[in-house]
């Protein structure tokens, strides 16, 4: 899952104290275990691969935003679906996300990115959706305070690229400090910041490109908002916070792609056995652009909203086991990541884990699911919201 940030994301620096409510994202060893034994970050940036092909950049640069970094996989490999389609145009990629061990691995994986595609600037920032994609707050007074660091990386290896962004540790760690609220556990901003990267020896060719304090931008070529927020949330809730603000933000023919997940799966139907009235998908993404288009109001005519049917709008993700893993008998460690998995993509909170968990009826559930289809695999909805073109 990409981070939710004010719509109830995951931030493993919120830290938590006895009094401080629990928030399901908050547990970090679940995101690290899904992400690193499913394959959801490939199939979204595989899907993501569709929309780059429909984009046309104009100077004087692509523009993409993401959403919701996380730990930067889908990011990377748009960044490298870039360059093999636009080889020669300079690149902007400006990333949103709140969780400090995320924009940590994220930024790991960006020297090669630098190294292939040398014309590209890279934006990470904990600002809201509102304000995230002009990088600048609101606030006239509070923009003054704005944390706002500037990286211009020398050398000419992806080593010494990776050194020197390495080598943030102290600036990532004071501009993405957070706090917990101490009302709903979300991790809130303890200073706002900007981070911008790009290579020293690109400054003059990036001179119309690179982010400046103060000189704002409110359009893209493409934004992805992979899995922005809490599936139980109202449509209304997620249009009026999320959907509506990114939308507002494309270039005209620029392309807007969510993605949440979607149910009907065998991940569900393992929760299922244990909380047979357990849904927790009841917003589709039917609803989510009819409360869009309530919100965009006459500004909706300047957008495609229109869903794709379910041949198109759906696409899986798997577990990755071996073959001789699922058998008559499954290994535990399989069991357990399994279980992972599935109360981690229907969002199942640590304090209704506790009746099932000191018996082995989860491990007995979640085995006989796998069984009856040979694996475990998820399904994800996606819908592109498209800016018309004058």
């Amino acid at each position: 899952m990409q981070n939710a940030v004010e719509a109830s994301g995951k931030s493993a620096e919120a830290g938590g104290t006895a009094t401080t409510p629990f928030r399901f994202y908050d547990n970090r060893q679940k995101y690290l275990a899904f992400v690193n034994t499913c394959n959801e970050k490939a199939a979204v940036a595989r899907r993501v691969a569709q929309e780059l092909s429909q984009i046309k950049p104009s100077p004087p640069a692509l523009r993409i935003f993401d959403a919701g970094m996380g730990d930067g996989t889908v990011l990377a490999r748009v960044m490298r679906g870039t360059h093999e389609q636009f080889q020669n145009v300079p690149v902007l990629a400006v990333a949103k996300e709140i969780s400090l061990e995320d924009v940590r691995l994220g930024l790991d994986k960006m020297p090669d990115r630098f190294i292939e595609h040398p014309a590209t600037v890279v934006v990470v920032t904990n600002l809201n959706y509102t304000e995230a994609p002009r990088l600048m707050l609101r606030d006239v007074q509070a923009a003054a305070a704005l944390n706002w660091h500037e990286v211009r990386l020398t050398g000419s290896t992806a080593y010494e690229y990776g050194e020197q962004i390495e080598a943030l540790g102290a600036t990532l760690s004071y501009g993405w400090q957070t706090r917990p609220s101490p009302k709903t556990g979300n991790p809130v901003l303890v200073r706002p910041s900007v981070l911008v990267i790009y290579r020293e020896d690109h400054r003059f060719l990036l001179e119309g490109v690179i982010p400046k304090p103060g000189r704002s931008f409110e359009t893209y070529d493409l934004i992805v908002a992979s899995q922005p927020w809490r599936a139980r949330m109202s449509a209304e809730f997620k249009s009026q916070r999320v959907l509506t603000p990114l939308t507002r933000s494309l270039a005209p023919g620029g392309r807007l792609l969510a993605i949440q997940s979607h149910g009907g799966d065998p991940g569900l139907e393992i929760v299922q056995k244990l909380w047979p009235d357990e849904n927790p998908f009841k917003v589709d993404r039917h609803d989510l652009l009819r409360a869009l288009k309530a919100d965009l109001g006459r500004d909706a005519r300047d957008y495609v909203l229109t869903a794709q049917g379910d041949d198109k709008a759906l696409f899986r993700y798997e577990m990755h086991t071996l073959p001789s893993e699922i058998g008559d008998r499954i290994g535990t460690s399989t069991l357990f990541a399994a279980w992972n998995a599935a109360i981690y993509v229907n969002q199942i909170e640590d304090e209704r884990l506790d009746a099932v968990v000191h018996t082995r009826q989860y491990l007995e559930a979640t085995q006989e699911v796998l069984q009856a289809h040979g694996g475990l695999w998820f399904i994800d909805e996606s819908f592109v919201v498209v800016r018309r073109r004058p």
